[in-house]
Protein backbone atom coordinates (compact mmCIF):
# COMPACT_ATOMS: atom_id res chain seq x y z
CA UNK A 1 0.00 0.00 0.00
CA UNK A 2 1.37 3.71 -0.91
CA UNK A 3 2.51 5.86 1.88
CA UNK A 4 0.01 7.88 3.71
CA UNK A 5 -2.91 6.14 2.02
CA UNK A 6 -4.50 4.37 5.68
CA UNK A 7 -2.71 6.70 7.67
CA UNK A 8 -4.21 9.57 6.88
CA UNK A 9 -6.95 9.78 8.81
CA UNK A 10 -5.24 9.28 12.05
CA UNK A 11 -1.79 10.73 11.16
CA UNK A 12 -2.32 14.20 13.42
CA UNK A 13 -2.95 11.95 16.52
CA UNK A 14 -0.30 10.42 15.98
CA UNK A 15 2.51 13.03 15.67
CA UNK A 16 0.67 15.54 18.12
CA UNK A 17 4.19 15.61 19.76
CA UNK A 18 4.95 17.71 16.70
CA UNK A 19 5.27 21.04 17.40
CA UNK A 20 4.44 22.65 14.08
CA UNK A 21 4.04 26.28 15.90
CA UNK A 22 7.48 26.08 17.36
CA UNK A 23 8.71 25.28 13.00
CA UNK A 24 6.92 27.84 11.42
CA UNK A 25 8.50 30.23 14.78
CA UNK A 26 11.59 29.32 13.26
CA UNK A 27 10.41 30.19 9.56
CA UNK A 28 9.58 33.03 10.64
CA UNK A 29 12.93 33.92 12.27
CA UNK A 30 14.83 32.71 9.45
CA UNK A 31 12.79 35.62 7.07
CA UNK A 32 13.07 38.34 9.58
CA UNK A 33 17.03 37.53 9.84
CA UNK A 34 16.77 37.60 5.66
CA UNK A 35 14.50 41.00 5.38
CA UNK A 36 11.69 38.74 3.82
CA UNK A 37 8.02 39.46 4.13
CA UNK A 38 6.45 37.44 2.02
CA UNK A 39 2.85 37.52 0.79
CA UNK A 40 2.73 34.24 -0.80
CA UNK A 41 3.97 31.04 0.00
CA UNK A 42 3.94 26.98 -1.23
CA UNK A 43 3.83 24.76 1.35
CA UNK A 44 5.79 21.50 -0.08
CA UNK A 45 4.51 17.89 1.02
CA UNK A 46 1.98 19.75 3.07
CA UNK A 47 0.59 16.65 4.59
CA UNK A 48 -2.25 17.49 6.36
CA UNK A 49 -1.95 20.92 6.00
CA UNK A 50 -0.65 21.64 9.74
CA UNK A 51 2.05 24.19 8.74
CA UNK A 52 0.26 25.05 5.59
CA UNK A 53 -2.65 26.58 8.04
CA UNK A 54 -0.12 28.66 10.68
CA UNK A 55 0.91 30.25 7.86
CA UNK A 56 -1.90 30.76 6.01
CA UNK A 57 -3.32 32.34 9.62
CA UNK A 58 -0.07 34.88 9.41
CA UNK A 59 -1.51 35.85 6.48
CA UNK A 60 0.50 34.68 3.26
CA UNK A 61 -1.66 33.23 0.50
CA UNK A 62 -0.23 29.91 0.66
CA UNK A 63 -0.52 26.89 -1.66
CA UNK A 64 -0.14 23.41 0.13
CA UNK A 65 0.85 20.25 -2.38
CA UNK A 66 1.09 16.94 -1.61
CA UNK A 67 1.42 13.50 -3.75
CA UNK A 68 -1.07 12.30 -1.24
CA UNK A 69 -4.99 12.74 -2.37
CA UNK A 70 -6.36 11.53 1.61
CA UNK A 71 -3.74 13.53 3.20
CA UNK A 72 -5.04 16.62 0.89
CA UNK A 73 -8.29 16.09 2.46
CA UNK A 74 -7.88 16.05 5.62
CA UNK A 75 -5.92 19.21 5.09
CA UNK A 76 -8.97 20.99 3.54
CA UNK A 77 -11.42 20.28 5.96
CA UNK A 78 -9.13 21.34 8.23
CA UNK A 79 -8.87 24.59 6.47
CA UNK A 80 -12.84 24.86 6.12
CA UNK A 81 -13.27 27.65 8.80
CA UNK A 82 -10.31 29.58 7.83
CA UNK A 83 -10.72 33.41 6.53
CA UNK A 84 -7.64 33.36 4.60
CA UNK A 85 -7.91 29.38 3.23
CA UNK A 86 -5.06 27.41 1.15
CA UNK A 87 -4.90 26.68 -2.02
CA UNK A 88 -4.21 22.67 -1.85
CA UNK A 89 -2.95 20.72 -4.84
CA UNK A 90 -1.70 16.85 -5.45
CA UNK A 91 1.39 16.83 -7.19
CA UNK A 92 4.59 14.86 -7.38
CA UNK A 93 7.34 17.67 -6.48
CA UNK A 94 9.65 16.31 -9.18
CA UNK A 95 6.99 17.53 -11.63
CA UNK A 96 5.98 20.69 -9.68
CA UNK A 97 3.95 23.62 -11.58
CA UNK A 98 1.84 26.47 -9.61
CA UNK A 99 -0.57 28.84 -11.10
CA UNK A 100 1.85 31.60 -10.22
CA UNK A 101 5.17 32.46 -8.31
CA UNK A 102 5.24 33.06 -4.53
CA UNK A 103 8.00 34.38 -2.10
CA UNK A 104 8.69 31.53 0.01
CA UNK A 105 8.77 28.18 -0.62
CA UNK A 106 9.05 25.70 2.57
CA UNK A 107 9.42 21.77 2.91
CA UNK A 108 9.15 20.21 6.42
CA UNK A 109 9.69 16.99 8.40
CA UNK A 110 11.98 15.45 6.27
CA UNK A 111 9.97 15.41 3.43
CA UNK A 112 12.78 15.55 0.50
CA UNK A 113 13.88 12.41 1.29
CA UNK A 114 11.31 10.33 0.44
CA UNK A 115 11.94 11.24 -3.81
CA UNK A 116 14.05 7.80 -3.86
CA UNK A 117 15.70 8.87 -6.90
CA UNK A 118 18.41 11.50 -6.76
CA UNK A 119 17.69 12.67 -10.13
CA UNK A 120 14.52 13.24 -9.46
CA UNK A 121 15.20 14.82 -6.11
CA UNK A 122 16.77 17.72 -8.01
CA UNK A 123 14.85 18.28 -10.58
CA UNK A 124 12.34 19.23 -7.60
CA UNK A 125 14.47 21.67 -6.36
CA UNK A 126 14.97 22.81 -10.02
CA UNK A 127 11.51 23.23 -9.79
CA UNK A 128 10.91 24.75 -6.49
CA UNK A 129 13.75 27.83 -8.00
CA UNK A 130 11.85 28.10 -10.68
CA UNK A 131 8.58 29.40 -8.86
CA UNK A 132 9.91 31.30 -6.47
CA UNK A 133 9.81 34.92 -7.27
CA UNK A 134 13.17 36.79 -7.42
CA UNK A 135 14.37 37.02 -4.01
CA UNK A 136 11.90 34.28 -2.80
CA UNK A 137 13.57 31.60 -0.36
CA UNK A 138 13.54 28.14 0.18
CA UNK A 139 13.30 26.23 3.85
CA UNK A 140 13.55 22.73 3.93
CA UNK A 141 14.49 19.95 6.25
CA UNK A 142 15.94 16.08 5.91
CA UNK A 143 16.92 13.46 8.06
CA UNK A 144 20.87 12.75 8.05
CA UNK A 145 22.42 9.83 6.71
CA UNK A 146 23.53 8.90 9.92
CA UNK A 147 20.30 9.15 11.60
CA UNK A 148 18.67 6.91 8.66
CA UNK A 149 21.35 4.29 8.94
CA UNK A 150 20.62 4.35 12.88
CA UNK A 151 17.04 2.97 12.03
CA UNK A 152 17.93 0.33 11.17
CA UNK A 153 17.26 -2.57 13.23
CA UNK A 154 14.90 -0.26 15.40
CA UNK A 155 11.33 -0.99 16.33
CA UNK A 156 9.25 2.10 17.17
CA UNK A 157 5.28 2.40 18.63
CA UNK A 158 2.98 4.98 18.65
CA UNK A 159 -0.66 4.97 20.00
CA UNK A 160 -3.59 6.53 21.53
CA UNK A 161 -6.75 4.92 22.47
CA UNK A 162 -8.31 3.98 18.58
CA UNK A 163 -4.97 4.17 16.84
CA UNK A 164 -1.87 1.44 17.39
CA UNK A 165 0.74 1.43 15.24
CA UNK A 166 4.22 -0.30 15.34
CA UNK A 167 7.31 -0.02 12.42
CA UNK A 168 10.19 -1.39 11.72
CA UNK A 169 13.11 0.17 10.29
CA UNK A 170 15.79 -1.58 7.73
CA UNK A 171 18.93 0.09 6.11
CA UNK A 172 19.90 -0.62 2.50
CA UNK A 173 23.45 0.70 2.05
CA UNK A 174 23.59 -0.75 -1.63
CA UNK A 175 20.31 1.48 -2.21
CA UNK A 176 21.23 3.92 0.28
CA UNK A 177 17.49 3.52 1.37
CA UNK A 178 15.78 3.38 4.76
CA UNK A 179 12.78 1.19 4.08
CA UNK A 180 10.08 1.19 7.46
CA UNK A 181 7.29 -1.51 7.17
CA UNK A 182 4.55 0.23 9.64
CA UNK A 183 1.23 -1.94 10.77
CA UNK A 184 -1.49 0.22 11.70
CA UNK A 185 -4.19 -1.02 13.89
CA UNK A 186 -7.75 1.95 13.76
CA UNK A 187 -10.34 1.58 15.89
CA UNK A 188 -13.72 0.98 13.89
CA UNK A 189 -16.61 0.88 16.39
CA UNK A 190 -15.83 -2.43 18.14
CA UNK A 191 -13.45 -3.24 15.85
CA UNK A 192 -9.59 -2.96 14.95
CA UNK A 193 -8.97 -2.69 10.94
CA UNK A 194 -5.51 -3.38 9.98
CA UNK A 195 -3.37 -1.57 7.55
CA UNK A 196 0.11 -1.94 6.29
CA UNK A 197 2.22 0.75 4.96
CA UNK A 198 5.88 0.94 3.56
CA UNK A 199 7.80 4.33 4.05
CA UNK A 200 11.01 4.49 2.02
CA UNK A 201 13.35 7.95 2.78
CA UNK A 202 16.83 8.31 0.97
CA UNK A 203 19.76 9.35 2.60
CA UNK A 204 20.44 12.89 0.81
CA UNK A 205 24.07 14.01 2.28
CA UNK A 206 24.48 17.68 2.52
CA UNK A 207 27.37 17.66 -0.12
CA UNK A 208 24.72 16.24 -2.53
CA UNK A 209 21.91 18.62 -1.71
CA UNK A 210 24.61 22.01 -1.85
CA UNK A 211 25.35 20.49 -5.35
CA UNK A 212 21.02 20.25 -6.04
CA UNK A 213 20.69 23.54 -5.04
CA UNK A 214 24.04 25.66 -6.85
CA UNK A 215 23.07 23.86 -9.95
CA UNK A 216 19.20 24.80 -9.69
CA UNK A 217 20.56 28.41 -9.13
CA UNK A 218 20.09 28.74 -5.35
CA UNK A 219 22.39 31.15 -3.69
Amino acid sequence: MDAYHALAASYDRLTGDVDYAAVVDFYLQILEKEGCRPETAVDLACGTGSVTLLLAQEGIRIIGVDLSEEMLCVAQQKAQELENPPLFVCQDLSRLRLPRGVDLAVCALDSLDYILDPKDCAEAIRRVYQVLNPGGIFIFDVNTPEKLRAMDGQVFLDEDDDVYCVWRGEFDEASNICSYGMDLFQREGKHWKRSYEEHREYAYSEKQLTEFLKEAGFT
